[in-house]
């Protein structure tokens, strides 16, 4: 019985320092997404620039997929998942100090890489604790998450009007989560065996083909989330005049209702098919795309972009959980072969987005958000892999 219960507690432990990293992965993103909107003006970047210069964080989340696996193999996802967030914190510090777009063009593409790393690495010990409890869980670290989002996102509206500068902004994000990181990294578990003998993962390794359609289902909702995360501070100062302290709250608005979706998300699950789940969340995503685009005003805008987070909260966790699950493949590496399909979204949605606007319009150049988002109703259909349950 003691020994029981001290794995019960030890699981217990785990669980809440995965959440915790996932807390701090959003958390991290959104206060650098929250001064997106300044730094585009103290920078003087149109929106084709800004695209091309958000580009590279995305360059840098594909390389760094690349070698994900690999990483994961030899030294395991915890140390991963440390390493990545402690990285991730490093990478923020000098990111209000970039002096023209070249120079912060390279440093998000190392605050990208950080990201990634950590991304696959948490959410391989999030299968890991599914598999533990024989429960989904996975949609709450999603909605640790997205918790870190709104946190995120208001703590940079707050420190925004009371007019602190990015610079001084970012590091006190970096030092205050990188204290954080270190409190958790204790209880996270070795789930792999390390094997620093093995073969490095091949740069740029195709995913498995079991992956792939999975993999499609995680491009599309990336392209949406990617859009809210770069471009909904910058349509709601640019297109509806908001400052850039109001702008802050059209990320938070979509956060806050991801947020729910994901903390129901489990309970959901236990209920429906993923492909019925995915399918109508893609509907309402793109549905609320559609009324930012036709309504350009701050009700209706921050309605929109909250009904795209309510519609695609449970995509990607959906998607990673499924992807863990294959049978006969490791969890890092099937969940990193959708994450490098998926996240390829944020490869090509910022320069697409700034490029449309650019030639035409934001609002315009969300219609391919809207239409992306909206393939999710009949891609859904590929999420008929079975995701842990108590039974099984």
């Amino acid at each position: 019985m003691s020994i029981s219960k001290t794995k019960q507690a030890s699981t217990r432990a785990w669980r809440w320092a995965v959440l915790t990293m996932f807390f701090v992965n959003g958390a991290i993103m959104a206060n650098w997404v929250s001064r997106i909107p300044q730094i585009q003006t103290t920078l003087a970047m149109s929106d084709g620039t800004l695209g091309l210069v958000l580009l590279w964080l995305a360059v840098g989340v594909l390389v760094a997929l690349s070698m994900a696996g690999g990483l994961i193999a030899r030294f395991g996802s915890r140390t991963v998942t440390i390493g990545g967030a402690l990285l991730l914190a490093a990478t923020m510090l000098p990111l209000g100090m970039m002096p023209n777009p070249p120079a912060l063009s390279f440093n998000l593409f190392l605050f990208g890489g950080a990201m990634s790393l950590m991304d696959v690495a948490m959410n391989a010990q999030g299968v890991g604790v599914e598999k533990t409890l024989k429960r989904p869980v996975m949609s709450s670290f999603h909605a640790a998450y997205s918790i870190g989002g709104f946190v995120g996102a208001m703590m940079g509206a707050a420190i925004a009007s009371l007019g602190i500068a990015p610079n001084l902004h970012f590091v006190m994000v970096a030092i205050l989560f990188s204290i954080v990181t270190l409190l958790a990294a204790p209880a996270l578990q070795r789930i792999e065996t390390p094997d620093r003998s093995a073969p490095s993962e091949p740069v740029f390794r195709l995913p498995d083909r079991i992956i792939w359609p999975i993999g499609a289902v995680a491009f599309c909702s990336a392209i949406g989330e990617g859009a809210m995360s770069d471009w909904s501070g910058v349509y709601l100062k640019s297109v509806v005049g908001t400052t850039a302290a109001a702008a802050a709250y059209g990320y938070a608005a979509f956060s806050l209702t991801m947020t729910v979706g994901r903390l129901m998300g489990d309970y959901l699950t236990t209920r429906s098919s993923p492909a019925l789940l995915v399918r109508v969340g893609g509907a309402i995503a793109s549905l609320g795309v559609l009324l930012a685009i036709l309504v350009p005003q701050v009700g209706p805008v921050l309605l929109g972009f909250a009904a795209v987070g309510a519609g695609l909260s449970i995509v990607v966790p959906l998607a990673f959980s499924v992807a863990g699950n294959v049978p006969g493949l490791p969890s890092g590496a099937a969940i990193a072969g959708v994450a490098t399909i998926g996240y390829a979204g944020f490869l090509a949605g910022p320069p697409i987005i700034g490029l449309l606007a650019e030639l035409t319009s934001l609002r315009i150049a969300l219609l391919v958000v809207m239409l992306l988002t909206g393939t999710l109703i009949f891609s859904g259909k590929s999420m008929q892999l079975k995701t842990p349950t108590a039974e099984s």
